[in-house]
């Protein structure tokens, strides 16, 4: 009985361990996305559109869904030019 305890244990602590990593759900780079209803209440987004323009033909090609801001989506940081004033006379 205490092999069988052991046993368990060890396969419990492999099932732990060695779990593949959960799948997380990615929403790419872009601002827009074609949200698409594949069933029983479940969407996929497929955010790969820069603009909106670009994701309507999708939703409209018979995919039922609509387009939406990429809830996750960060703009590249605005970069600053700065410029060097040539001094005053006066």
């Amino acid at each position: 009985m205490k092999h069988l305890a052991y046993a368990a244990a060890a396969v419990l602590a492999g099932a732990v361990f060695y779990a593949p990593p959960a799948q997380a759900q990615y929403y790419g780079d872009a601002p827009w996305c074609a949200v698409v209803n594949i069933g029983t209440g479940e969407v996929f987004w497929d955010c790969e559109f820069a603009t909106v323009e670009q994701c309507v033909p999708n939703v409209l090609g018979g995919n039922r869904g609509f387009c939406n801001l990429n809830p996750y989506y960060a703009p590249p940081p605005v970069r600053r030019v700065y410029r060097k004033r040539p001094p005053r006379h006066g």
